[in-house]
């Protein structure tokens, strides 16, 4: 099946912006990341949505950004307080998750078919619908952080030896995929590891 569908991929910007319509004007759009972490209530999570896919690519402003053949679609979204090691614990299991079809269904490895990884940043994983009926994006990460651990992902999976193509940061995206399967997962780090409720 063939989907496509374009979303504006800002890493966290304008979190303000997306404010619920009918809540205050002088109410958070979520609990700050921060102030809830010092309570103990909630941990940042890194969070990415993973599909196999057939092909996938990117297009920006009828730019073709980014794309691959049979491989991985990643949607990464960066929360306020991940860190550089959030995103190499999701390398390494992204690196070592076994999800194409070999002797079992899910018997291989990415780098073991010769497939290829789109990493595309998607700030919207992070909304919450606590709220209204706006999605709220306070725990976004600001822009300059989530760029960088973004990048930090694609690069750590390039370093495995695996082909990586990316979107572009901060600009708004035609992506165009063919599921393989299909077959979706989604992933979570905080502290350095993978959540195991993912």
């Amino acid at each position: 099946m063939r989907g496509v569908y374009a979303d504006a991929c800002l890493g966290g910007t304008g979190s303000r912006a997306f404010a619920p319509d009918d809540a205050p004007d002088d109410a958070p759009d979520d609990a700050p990341a921060a102030a809830a972490s010092a309570e103990g209530g909630y941990l940042a999570r890194m969070r990415v949505v993973l599909q196999r896919v057939r092909e996938a690519s990117v297009m920006v402003d009828a730019e073709l950004v980014g794309a691959i053949g049979p491989g991985a679609l990643l949607l990464v979204g960066v929360e306020r307080g991940d860190t550089p090691a959030d995103a190499a614990a999701m390398v390494r299991k992204l690196a070592a998750l076994r999800f194409f079809p070999g002797r079992t269904p899910m018997d291989l490895t990415l780098a073991e078919v010769g497939g290829a990884w789109l990493v595309v940043s998607q700030f919207t994983l992070l909304g919450s619908l606590r709220q209204g009926n706006r999605p709220g994006f306070g725990r976004a990460a600001e822009p300059a952080v989530a760029e960088t651990l973004v990048e930090a992902v694609a690069s750590g999976l390039a370093a495995t030896g695996s082909p990586v193509q990316t979107g572009r940061f901060g600009a708004t995206m035609a992506v165009a995929l063919v599921g393989d399967g299909p077959v979706t997962f989604v992933l979570a780090a905080h502290g350095g590891q993978i959540d195991p409720t993912s």
